[in-house]
């Protein structure tokens, strides 16, 4: 999992949140608590995307342009860190001349497949605005 999937999903239900759907990279940043050229970097994705657009100038900055509701932690998941679960090194060497070292990197990679499946089909169930929801209940406990 990496930083970009947190600003994105953070950001996105920021903006949900927000009466007019809005904020500048500054005042985002300084509610993911990141520098604000990393929020824009994660946004600018984002906008590529559809979720977000943009608006120059006085009172500019990013607005939601995609249904909160609709917005699943999957595709944010699939967008920012597709892969990220799965290692950047892996031990054994296929050229080996035993049974363990020779199919340790398959075996690892069917199994890092297997939960990046599992996460993903888990975070289809979460929408951007089911997350809102949820810290609007943490709120008023």
């Amino acid at each position: 999992m990496n930083s970009e999937f947190i600003i994105a999903v953070h950001s996105l239900v920021l903006l949900a949140h927000r009466e007019d759907g809005m904020a500048s990279s500054e005042e985002i940043a300084a509610n993911v608590c990141t520098h604000p050229a990393r929020v824009r970097k994660v946004l600018g994705c984002l906008r590529k995307l559809g979720y977000v657009s943009t608006r120059e100038g006085s009172g500019g900055g990013y607005r939601l342009t995609c249904d909160p509701m609709e917005v699943t932690l999957a595709d944010v998941y699939r967008a920012m860190s597709a892969g990220s679960l799965m290692p950047n090194w892996c031990s054994g060497d296929p050229e080996m001349d035993c049974m363990v070292g020779s199919n340790m990197q398959d075996v690892m990679n069917s199994v890092f497949c297997g939960a990046e499946k599992q996460l993903e089909a888990y975070f289809s169930d979460i929408t951007i605005g089911g997350m809102l929801l949820n810290i609007a209940q943490r709120q008023h406990v």
